[in-house]
């Protein structure tokens, strides 16, 4: 970006970089990211992506990606790949891809050493069975009737649920700890259950899956993590994550890793600390992954990558940058305070961007015919206009020029009102770089439509003539009707028009909240260099917005464009009144 935000020196920063002057963790740095691969990234995790990836790289240290692959069922190789791609596409590569099923046999493994230690015990109740013996805040639960069983039946018990001998939710191996314990995480949580479902790594090799408190913290440990930074729901989990490994132990008993050493994924085992941060939310937005696939299932957008979904396949499509969302999330800071960001702040960082990085091009998005009466009818000619008017480094363009032109239709007004600047009945304007043209004639239809306006253009105004600085108050666009190419335009918006979709106090849900405005598709025109356009090129269209070729619709002879941004926060306006 033109203007590089400073970097924010936040408390994980701080933490750190007392860390390192302190020596813990060898002066390591080592973080990782961690997703299920159950759905399509959106900016929330772009918030992690940035802090992971950029604490690493701030430090020397590396970053790994981890799919947390322990939830079968809802998991799909489509999630991996389209994580993989929105990582790289935010401008950050891993150090390390794993999946936490790399580490099954670690998982089992340590599960029977918490038996061993009479930590761990099968237990027969039912899912609501738990819930009613966990308790409540001000209430302890209770001991369940299978916690007492001997440390041998226990060890046979969950070799026999490893086998496939017992029906799904016919046992789970729970953590002996504390059900009395304030922390309602410490209440015997379990670690295994039964899920009789195919693993899309290993296959049927297993029936029963590891919890995520004790997966995710395991996998922490034998990847050598130093900082795990988690969003502030598991703030509360810290406990358990630092009671599995106290107990584990993994650096010091090299039994539990021997598989891995045997598969050439050893690390040197580590002791991570968790680090919890607020998670990202942004207004006008729902976050949800069962929200968005919701949308998606039920026509109500056109995919997890439609260009006003939040997800990072959406957002790319929709024109925003990799650099623009860096930026955002940068200026918006790492804290422990919950809060909801304005979305019009990310806006602001796409415009940003792209107002320093995007060409400029002419495009004519509702179209009305302007005929130069006072040129011959095969006349044309070819002008030369900067791609940039803030960067001479982006060179020039020739552009067409004819008699006959599209312009923007709302520029102009047969009965203007007071302050209208641009064209109306005998009045004059200035073509981008052509010169100034005179209103002679309105042409309309039998339905009394206009269809065409017909204009004298003064030559004295055209470049490098006397009258050239002649002063007129507006300037309007166009594109030679002779030479533009016809295009798809996608006019995308904010998906919601309320500040709070998910907001369900009056009785609606975010689906009540959908903007109908959010996306309308026109049929214009734009200057012929945009058929050479490649997918994921973005532009600035003068005096209409920044847009992007379509990454998915776009081809030779079809050009489609989707509008990341207008040139200003047309939002804010609304909301002063």
């Amino acid at each position: 970006m033109a203007n590089e935000t400073p970097v924010a020196q936040h408390f994980i920063r701080q933490i750190v970089a007392a860390d390192n002057a302190s020596g813990k963790h060898g002066g390591r740095v080592v973080t990782r990211f961690p997703p299920e691969p159950n759905g399509y990234l959106h900016l929330g995790h772009a918030k992690s992506i940035c802090l992971n990836f950029g604490i690493a790289a701030e430090n020397g240290g590396t970053c790994h990606l981890r799919f947390d692959d322990t939830n079968p069922g809802k998991e799909d190789v489509e999630y991996v790949e389209s994580i993989k791609d929105d990582v790289r596409w935010l401008g950050f590569e891993w150090d390390l891809l794993r999946h936490a099923s790399d580490y099954f046999e670690v998982f089992y493994r340590g599960a029977e050493k918490l038996i061993r230690l009479g930590l761990a015990y099968v237990d027969d109740l039912s899912a609501d069975e738990v819930r009613a013996y966990r308790g409540t805040l001000t209430e302890p639960g209770r001991n369940s009737p299978w916690r007492e069983r001997g440390v041998e039946e226990n060890l046979d018990l969950f070799r026999r649920m490893r086998a496939g001998e017992f029906a799904d939710g016919a046992k789970t191996l729970r953590a002996r700890i504390d059900m009395a314990a304030g922390n309602i995480n410490l209440r015997d949580p379990a670690i295994y259950r039964i899920r009789k479902v195919p693993h899309q790594n290993t296959g049927d090799a297993w029936c029963i899956y590891p919890m995520y408190d004790y997966a995710h913290c395991v996998s922490d440990a034998v990847e050598g993590i130093t900082h795990s930074l988690c969003t502030l729901e598991f703030e509360d989990h810290r406990p358990l994550y630092d009671w599995f490994l106290e107990k584990l132990d993994l650096p010091n008993d090299p039994s539990l890793t021997e598989p891995l050493r045997a598969a050439g994924l050893w690390l040197a085992p580590g002791r991570p600390q968790q680090i919890e941060f607020a998670r990202g939310n942004l207004d006008y937005t729902v976050m949800s992954k069962r929200k968005l696939i919701a949308l998606v299932q039920e026509g109500l957008v056109d995919g997890l990558d439609d260009p006003r979904m939040p997800t990072l396949a959406g957002v790319r499509r929709r024109g925003f940058t990799p650099a623009a969302i860096r930026a955002f999330w940068e200026r918006v800071g790492i804290s422990k305070q919950n809060s909801v960001i304005d979305v019009g702040v990310l806006e602001g960082c796409v415009r940003e961007d792209l107002d320093a990085a995007a060409p400029r091009r002419l495009a004519v998005l509702d179209p009305l015919k302007l005929v130069i009466a006072n040129l011959p009818d095969g006349h044309a000619e070819t002008l030369t206009f900067p791609n940039h008017p803030k960067d001479e480094s982006f060179g020039t363009r020739a552009v067409p020029f004819s008699r006959e032109l599209w312009i923007e239709r709302e520029d102009f007004m047969e009965a203007p009102p007071k302050g209208f600047h641009r064209l109306v009945p005998g009045g004059e304007v200035r073509l981008r770089g052509v010169g100034i043209v005179r209103c002679d004639a309105v042409i309309k239809d039998a339905a009394g439509a206009i269809v065409e306006l017909r204009c004298t253009l003064d030559p004295d105004t055209r470049a490098g003539m006397p009258g050239a600085e002649r002063k007129v108050k507006g300037t309007i666009h166009w594109v030679s009707a002779r030479h533009a190419l016809a295009a798809e335009v996608r006019l995308y918006d904010r998906l919601f028009n309320v500040a709070a979709p998910d907001d369900d106090r009056d009785g609606k849900t975010y689906k009540d909240h959908l903007n109908p405005d959010s996306r309308r598709v026109v049929r214009g025109y734009v200057e012929p260099s945009l058929g050479d356009a490649a997918p994921e090129a973005r532009f600035q269209f003068e005096r209409l917005g920044y847009f992007v070729a379509d990454r998915r619709d776009h081809a030779p002879g079809r050009p489609v464009f989707n509008r990341a941004v207008t040139l200003r926060d047309t939002w804010a306006k609304q909301a002063k009144g």
